[in-house]
């Protein structure tokens, strides 16, 4: 029992990752367009609704994704990314216009109908060392005051979607919880602002993270059909760390009297790549009893009313940072093209469907010439990390879906990811005459070499969001080495 008490703790602080009194109806969803060839937003869209969501949150106002979901019957969260605080709590007259374009103009030119506005991401994480303490709140301020003059305030609510590291438990208990020293004041203003306004708390949990961080971390704990040990405080029993960490927060409203407080999830899911915890089989067990709760209205043990829980996320997305690790790229329920990685139950018995109308490159890829000889491994090591920074070669890592390729087939996948990302140019298949073009597909299941969108064909609004993608360094180091090693 106190082995799990001192796991939920490290969870807590390890994590860095409509309708809401009346219950949920309907899924939502994260829709995330961080990626070299994204889903055109139409077929997103229709994506979506054959799938049962009827209520998605987008991390930034992405022109469109905004119109495609105009008229489509389902409600919006817009996203403000961290890099726009700054200027929004500046001045009002910032926060005007970029409600009027982004908003208002959206509303009432494309019956889009957003609901609410994500005011920054995770803006406390310890990792930004307080560069966004100081603008949040006035931003918030400001893009409040924005939309009531708009005639909007009734219509569109603000929150501000929190990481679980803002609050802590000394104890290991939930019933310990409070907010962290240095923010319980902003806190406390950011949270009455809200409540007065009729806004919402929301905050993302993690459990994937707490056992892809902590190797001692007991499996069981991190899923919800779990058959370990319970966590037992007081008469409450916590069968699962989700449970846990969103009672934690709860507690902490209820000691500082804001108890009635409404709080959404705003991201919580599991990867099915980039991490030996981030298979499809974790995922889908993970998935599936999320989707049941969400189904079947459950709340948590402290609130028993179930909040609206935003799925983390719809699809794969090949341009995200992978600061936090290679699983970055691989949060979705659906592959980058939204076909189906596993089965799912999306409610009373409706399987879940892929994308459809998906127009896709040539069925050719780029593999390491079979004649090739590696006469400097320096080239070769170049031409792999070369590969590697442009394209995505997130799979290839330990324990993951391509971390049993042999040499030759690893240097395959990295030449067939950047010639896919560049769009099978003839030109990005050369690799000092080491890469050729080949019409047999070179997977090895579960390794898959993929073709991509036809973008050319397909228009896209590619969007980024959280942080700017940036190049792998160092990520694949050990990897080129091997591979390198290995034709010598």
């Amino acid at each position: 029992m106190v082995q799990i008490r001192s796991f939920l703790f490290i969870f807590l602080c390890l994590l860095g990752y409509g309708g809401l009194a009346k219950g949920v109806s309907g899924l939502a969803v994260n829709w995330g367009l961080q990626s070299t060839h994204p889903l055109p937003p139409d077929i997103v869209v229709r994506l979506l609704k054959d799938n049962g969501f009827n209520k998605v949150k987008l991390f930034e106002a992405d022109p469109g994704a905004l119109r495609a979901l105009g008229r489509s019957g389902i409600q919006v969260m817009v996203g403000i990314p961290n890099d726009m605080l700054a200027s929004l709590a500046s001045a009002v007259g910032n926060a005007e216009a970029w409600v009027q374009q982004n908003v208002s103009n959206y509303i009432s030119s494309h019956g889009t109908d957003i609901r609410s506005v994500a005011i920054g991401n995770e803006p406390f994480l310890q990792d930004y060392k307080d560069q966004f303490v100081n603008t949040i709140f006035p931003a918030l301020e400001n893009i409040q005051a924005a939309l009531i003059k708009a005639g909007l305030g009734k219509q569109v609510k603000a929150t501000i979607p929190l990481n679980a590291d803002v609050y802590r438990t000394d104890s290991g208990l939930p019933s310990g919880g409070y907010f962290r020293p240095e923010l319980q004041n902003l806190m406390m203003n950011i949270i009455k602002f809200l409540q007065d306004n009729g806004g919402f708390l929301t905050i993302n949990i993690y459990p994937f993270l707490s056992l892809q961080a902590d190797p001692n971390f007991p499996k069981e704990y991190a899923f919800f059909n779990n058959t370990s040990s319970p966590l037992v405080d007081g008469s409450v029993v916590y069968t699962n760390v989700y449970d846990a960490n969103f009672d934690t927060l709860i507690s902490a409203l209820e000691k500082n009297g804001f108890g009635r407080m409404p709080v959404v999830v705003g991201e919580v899911g599991w990867p099915t790549d980039g991490d030996p915890s981030a298979n499809i089989d974790n995922a889908k067990r993970f998935t599936q009893a999320l989707v049941d709760r969400i189904v079947q209205g459950q709340g948590s043990p402290r609130r028993r009313t179930p909040p609206d829980v935003y799925i983390f996320s719809l699809v794969d997305e090949d341009h995200k940072s992978t600061l936090p690790g290679n699983f970055e790229r691989h949060w979705g329920i659906f592959k980058y093209d939204g076909s189906i990685k596993y089965p799912l139950d999306m409610g009373n018995g409706r399987a879940i469907v892929p994308a459809k109308g998906v127009k896709y490159l040539a069925k050719q890829w780029c593999v390491m010439s079979p004649s090739a000889g590696v006469s400097d491994p320096n080239t070769l090591a170049q031409s792999i990390t070369y590969a590697c920074e442009n394209g995505d070669c997130t799979s290839l890592g330990y324990g993951s879906s391509c971390g049993n390729l042999d040499a030759q087939s690893n240097a395959s996948y990295a030449f067939n990811s950047y010639f896919q990302t560049m769009n099978q140019s003839k030109d990005a298949c050369s690799f000092n005459n080491l890469a050729v073009i080949t019409t047999v597909d070179p997977s090895k299941p579960p390794c898959l070499f993929e073709i991509m969108i036809d973008i050319r064909k397909q228009k896209a609004s590619p969007s980024v969001y959280r942080s700017s993608a940036a190049k792998i360094e160092g990520i694949f180091a050990a990897l080129i080495l091997g591979i390198v090693g290995s034709f010598i």
